[in-house]
């Protein structure tokens, strides 16, 4: 039998190799100057440019970076194709094209004053290209901000105990920024404090667990669990597919994204970020350890060998049941484990604004993206050692292997199975937490540089305009989480889940299309096959990715089948609806991925190619 240290071993030994060579040649290709002004000093308003150390920094950028997805996408991956496959493509893409995304969205961004790829994009081949960069990444935060609203009530509603734990954690890291930012208290002996306090909100949610509705995980039947609401919750939008307590539970996820993002970052932001990377480092680097451990001297409760459950390979279809191609589904299923164009957004979004120096882009940019591969390889390995009996049952059948997987690792340490399950779910929820919050501030961005607004200035968007509304600090996130709540509560997220993979796929692939143009413009004498074959991987993976999702899954299977009476049971409306709307907004995201795809190989052909045209620098205004 096969132990499941190989998938650590194999990670290790590709991210290893890409951090000590490749990040040090793209550093050097991008020319980072530790003594250059960063927009963090330059533009320091204590609002969204604030310099951050270091290891703050790369807290709130890896926890932004890493939410649901390289945790569910490696696990349903696994189940359906193999873990063969799906660990080729975390160990071999990440550093090669995952890492290089990152690491050239942040270093694109500081040399053009913090804004976003929208941007960049739109200095070298026009506004038009700009508009439709920033209508396509604003389209695909809608989707980020349903699907991992969506995963935290999934994750609720099976560990009620981590629902307890993650509300004690907020309350602690507002504490703490004010402790640090307010009262200007000693920052090490505070980070002692705080952090232990974080790791004692795993204890106070396995003392009083706490549901909206009457959880359904089999699991929780005998924990106690404080019920907030009496009745079945019928009433409540989305509880007839998803069960009335996770259905409960994502409005008010939403709701707290929407608040979140609206407050200064030293308030929740950069202390939540920074206290919950000490949750994220144990749990990855914690299962780490356990399974080197618990491989070597056997204190695990039982083996580290991938359950019999798991194929190496399960063809190129998938297993039996499932009708879903190897090819291009595996690599927009795994998603974030290997590449995401939301970490683009992020990048390029809040982390360029708290940069202190160039050089910090290295660890935090290149080095923050193999952590996430490395989170994938942590979820990859628990599935292997839980199994996974229903590779049909998508992201609610997922989730719950992670945590009890680990679990399972853990005890390799000493930890009880139990406290190690809630441990590693509440790392989860911590994860996903600051990705939805983070996603509504960067749709916030990305809409005031559609509508305009000067660098350094904010708007309330409490202004009796429509400009303002649309941009403003508390209103805008209204414009983003109300489409993406009705988008979940129709019963038709296990296709929302695809389509949120392709597109956040294509929008990686515009974003080194953002690199490449920047660097051809830049340097004519700079190589673009680092930026540039990356892209045209990953524009043909994702326009057959998403094309599938489009005329197969909404078009042919749901909509036709169901007025031509192909199917055993007839859709609701609300999910012929919702399969209406996804069919749109693929087509619409294909088309401005083409469109966007065309006027950038233009730009480069001009630059690079065409005997009359001029290099043009970037832009230091």
């Amino acid at each position: 039998m096969t132990q499941v240290i190989w998938i650590i071993v194999a990670a290790l030994v590709t991210f290893t190799a890409g951090y000590m060579g490749y990040s040090r040649y793209l550093s050097q290709f991008v020319e980072l100057d530790e003594d250059e002004e960063t927009p963090a000093h330059k533009y320091e308003d204590g609002q969204e440019y604030v310099p951050s150390k270091k290891p703050v920094l790369l807290g709130h950028h890896f926890s932004s970076i890493a939410g649901g997805a390289p945790i569910v996408g490696p696990i349903t991956a696994g189940a359906v194709w193999g873990w063969v496959p799906a660990l080729l493509w975390i160990a071999i893409g990440n550093p090669l094209m995952g890492a290089v995304h990152d690491f050239i969205s942040l270093s694109g961004s500081l040399r053009h004053e913090g804004k976003s790829i929208g941007y960049i994009i739109g200095e070298y081949v026009g506004e038009s290209g700009k508009q439709m960069l920033l209508w396509f990444a604003f389209l695909t935060i809608i989707l980020v901000v349903a699907v991992f609203a969506l995963v935290v009530g999934i994750v609720f509603n099976s560990y009620p105990e981590v629902s307890t734990a993650s509300t004690v954690y907020i309350g602690l890291a507002i504490l703490f920024g004010l402790y640090l930012y307010q009262f200007d208290g000693p920052f090490i002996p505070g980070t002692v404090v705080f952090v232990a306090a974080v790791f004692g909100a795993v204890w106070v949610g396995m003392e009083y667990p706490i549901a909206l509705f009457e959880p359904t995980a089999e699991r929780t039947a005998e924990l106690g669990v404080t019920v907030l609401f009496n009745g079945a919750g019928e009433w409540v939008p989305g509880a007839a597919s998803l069960g009335a307590n996770t259905a409960a539970w994502i409005p008010v996820v939403m709701v707290y994204a929407a608040i979140a993002s609206a407050l200064p970052v030293w308030v929740l932001l950069q202390p939540r970020d920074y206290l919950s990377s000490f949750l994220l480092y144990a749990g990855v680097g914690g299962s780490v350890v356990a399974i080197i451990v618990g491989t070597l001297l056997g204190t695990s409760t039982q083996p580290l060998i991938i359950d019999s459950s798991l194929g190496a390979f399960n063809g190129f279809w998938g297993v039996e049941g499932v009708f879903l191609p190897l090819f291009p589904l595996l690599f927009i299923t795994i998603a974030c484990g290997t590449i995401s164009g939301f970490h683009s957004l992020v990048s390029s979004g809040t982390t360029a604004k708290q940069l202190d120096k160039e050089t910090d882009a290295r660890l935090i940019g290149y080095g923050g993206m193999l952590g996430e591969g490395l989170l994938a390889s942590v979820a990859l390995s628990a599935l292997a050692v839980w199994g996974f009996a229903d590779p049909a049952g998508g992201i609610g059948a997922a989730l719950p292997n992670f945590a009890s997987g680990g679990g399972i690792i853990l005890t390799s340490l000493g930890v009880p199975e139990t406290v190690g399950a809630v441990f590693m779910a509440l790392v989860l929820v911590s994860f996903l937490l600051t990705s939805t919050d983070t996603a509504v501030r960067l749709g916030r961005y990305m809409m005031e540089e559609i509508v305009g607004l000067p660098a350094g200035q904010t708007d309330t968007g409490l202004n009796a305009n429509i400009g303002s509304i649309a941009r403003g600090r508390y209103t805008n996130p209204l414009i983003q989480t109300i489409p993406a709540y009705l988008l979940v509560v129709s019963g038709q997220w296990v296709t929302l889940w695809a389509l949120f993979g392709g597109a956040n796929q294509l929008l990686a692939a515009l974003a080194l299309l953002t690199g490449t143009v920047w660097i051809a413009n830049w340097d004519a004498a700079k190589q673009l096959a680092t930026t540039g074959v990356p892209m045209a991987v990953m524009v043909t993976i994702t326009v057959l990715g998403l094309s599938w999702l489009v005329f197969y899954e909404n078009l042919y299977r749901n909509l036709y089948l169901h007025f031509t009476g192909g199917l055993e049971e007839p859709l609701a409306v609300e999910a012929l609806a919702s399969s209406a709307v996804q069919a749109v907004l693929g087509l619409v995201l294909i088309t401005l991925a083409l469109m966007l795809v065309r006027i950038g190989y233009r730009n480069i052909q001009e630059v690079r190619y065409d005997a009359d045209s001029t290099t043009v620098e970037p832009s230091d205004d």
